[in-house]
């Protein structure tokens, strides 16, 4: 587990995101971050009490129920877009979430709480239906306004037209039908003659289609039309109107680009808060438990010769500490800058490796392990993700070591062109415990662990952090092995980027 709570939560409680933890199973609030408190309005007295007894209203809203189930299954729960009803200052008032309920599970592989994350769309969903609005007051406001207007005798097949019938079509004086049909873009061929077909039989046509200027421009127009039939139901005239909807399109185009963007956005908050809690369980775990034994030492020392040794100490503790002030000051940048505008930096792998060789160095010194590696290039990418990935890889490599062998650690690569793009193959061979070939997949899914923790530490997140790191970089990374007889993990990484994926 975390070895220090007070700094998770002090992260927790900075994230602008919603977060709580609810445990046992009356789902008592163990964790509620300021963002979480100001979405329920309830004031900021709730820890320690049960999630009902804050939101009452939520019962017969399915949303308690949906999270005892996830505590009981262990099954995840995502809802999108999902109205949810709060009190707050003692009036009901509508919203509308994107939220889940994660189970926690303890080292025995038992549920033991929930992680609720919550994005408010309410927004979002307002600018939809705003938007459907907009489109059905559009709608009544063509049938009524006759801004262009035709009549088509089809037994003489001549039009008449009015208002900006002809400004639209920009034509000038008479026109045949054939002329209009002519006018139309080829691909919007079908589409109207689809809609003629129906109109045979409903008696109403209706259909987008774009005009096609002499300069080749194209201009969007709704035509929506109704055949009226004679005495012995013989279809005998067409009579419709046309509009110009080429700004409405455009709207709608750019609207619909925002609203995916919005999404996307939203996904990928809930995204790297999973994210952000994994690499704080894992690269924090290290230093601490360095300042820790050196601490010890240094209460341990004898008088004689202490100021030495001792200086030797605290020079020590100083690089940990440092260490965690940078991971820390990096995850918390990572979770709260717009991704769409962070930029790459230029990392060396060299001083990337030679870092967590520092960091791991009491494991590697306990074990007598032997870590040889290769002039590693530089190249593009999130520092913070980089180093998170070799550090996980590495660490395993130490780890999942046989008990009479000491760690031995190969670090090769070389350059690979992928689809014309310059990548740089790593791999990461061991001398370890091995790997069954059947898992080289599974090992990489979260919470995955094929070793019980009283063998070996961890909570099953780190070779899933691997690949989701590797993927946002565009690279991969596979695994192979035996058992018994080592591992080898292979990542390929792009050197540079033309756009950036984090």
């Amino acid at each position: 587990m975390y070895q220090n709570p007070r700094l998770l939560n002090d992260i927790v409680d900075s994230l602008s995101l919603p977060v709580g933890v609810y445990v046992g199973d009356n789902l008592k609030i163990e964790i509620a971050n300021p963002a979480m408190i100001k979405t329920w309005g309830k004031g900021d007295q709730v820890i320690g009490k049960n999630y009902l007894d804050v939101l009452p209203e939520i019962l017969d809203q399915q949303i308690f129920d949906e999270a005892l189930t996830v505590y009981k299954t262990g099954i995840p729960f995502h809802a999108k877009d999902k109205k949810v009803d709060l009190v707050i200052d003692g009036v009901m008032t509508d919203h509308y979430f994107n939220y889940s309920f994660i189970p926690l599970f303890d080292e025995k592989g038992n549920v033991y709480g929930i992680l609720n994350t919550g994005a408010d769309v309410t927004d979002l969903h307002q600018a939809k239906e705003q938007l459907q609005s907009s489109n059905e007051k559009l709608t009544m406001a063509i049938d009524a306004s006759g801004m262009g207007t035709y009549e088509i005798d089809l037994a003489t097949k001549q039009i008449k037209t009015s208002g900006n019938f002809n400004s639209i079509w920009s034509v000038d004086g008479e026109i045949t039908n054939e002329e209009l049909i002519a006018k139309l873009h080829p691909d919007d061929l079908a589409v109207r003659e689809k809609a003629h077909e129906e109109a045979l039989i409903t008696g109403k046509i209706s259909y987008e289609s774009r005009i096609l200027n002499e300069d080749q421009s194209v201009k969007w127009t709704k035509i929506n039309g109704k055949i009226i039939k004679d005495e012995n139901g013989t279809p005998k005239t067409i009579i419709g109107i046309i509009q110009d909807i080429q700004k409405q399109r455009a709207f709608e185009e750019e609207l619909k680009r925002k609203v995916d963007n919005h999404t996307e956005e939203l996904q990928r908050s809930n995204n790297d808060l999973l994210h952000f809690a994994g690499i704080v369980s894992h690269d924090l775990r290290e230093p601490v438990r360095k300042i820790k034994i050196f601490n010890t030492l240094l209460n341990n020392e004898k008088k004689a010769g202490f100021y030495k040794s001792s200086r030797k100490y605290i020079h020590k503790i100083d690089q940990s500490a440092n260490r965690m002030e940078n991971i820390i000051e990096g995850i918390l940048a990572y979770s709260t800058l717009d991704k769409t505008i962070q930029p790459f930096e230029k990392i060396d792998l060299n001083e990337i490796i030679e870092n967590i060789k520092t960091d791991l160095e009491l494991i590697i010194k306990e074990k007598g392990a032997i870590l040889t590696t290769c002039d590693l290039p530089e190249m593009e990418g999130a520092p913070i993700l980089i180093n998170q990935l070799f550090y996980n890889l590495i660490q395993n490599a130490l780890k999942f070591s046989k008990a009479d062998m000491p760690p031995r650690v190969i670090i090769s690569c070389s350059d690979e062109k992928i689809n014309g793009v310059d990548f740089v193959k790593i791999t990461i061979k061991d001398n370890g415990i091995g790997l069954d070939p059947a898992f080289n997949e599974r090992i990489f899914n979260a919470f995955e662990r094929l070793h019980s923790k009283d063998q070996y530490e961890g909570n099953g997140l780190g070779l899933a952090l691997c690949r989701k790191i590797v993927k946002r970089h565009n690279g991969t990374i596979t695994a192979i092995g035996e058992k018994d007889n080592g591992a080898e993990f292979i990542v390929t990484l792009p050197l540079k980027h033309t756009n950036n994926p984090i």
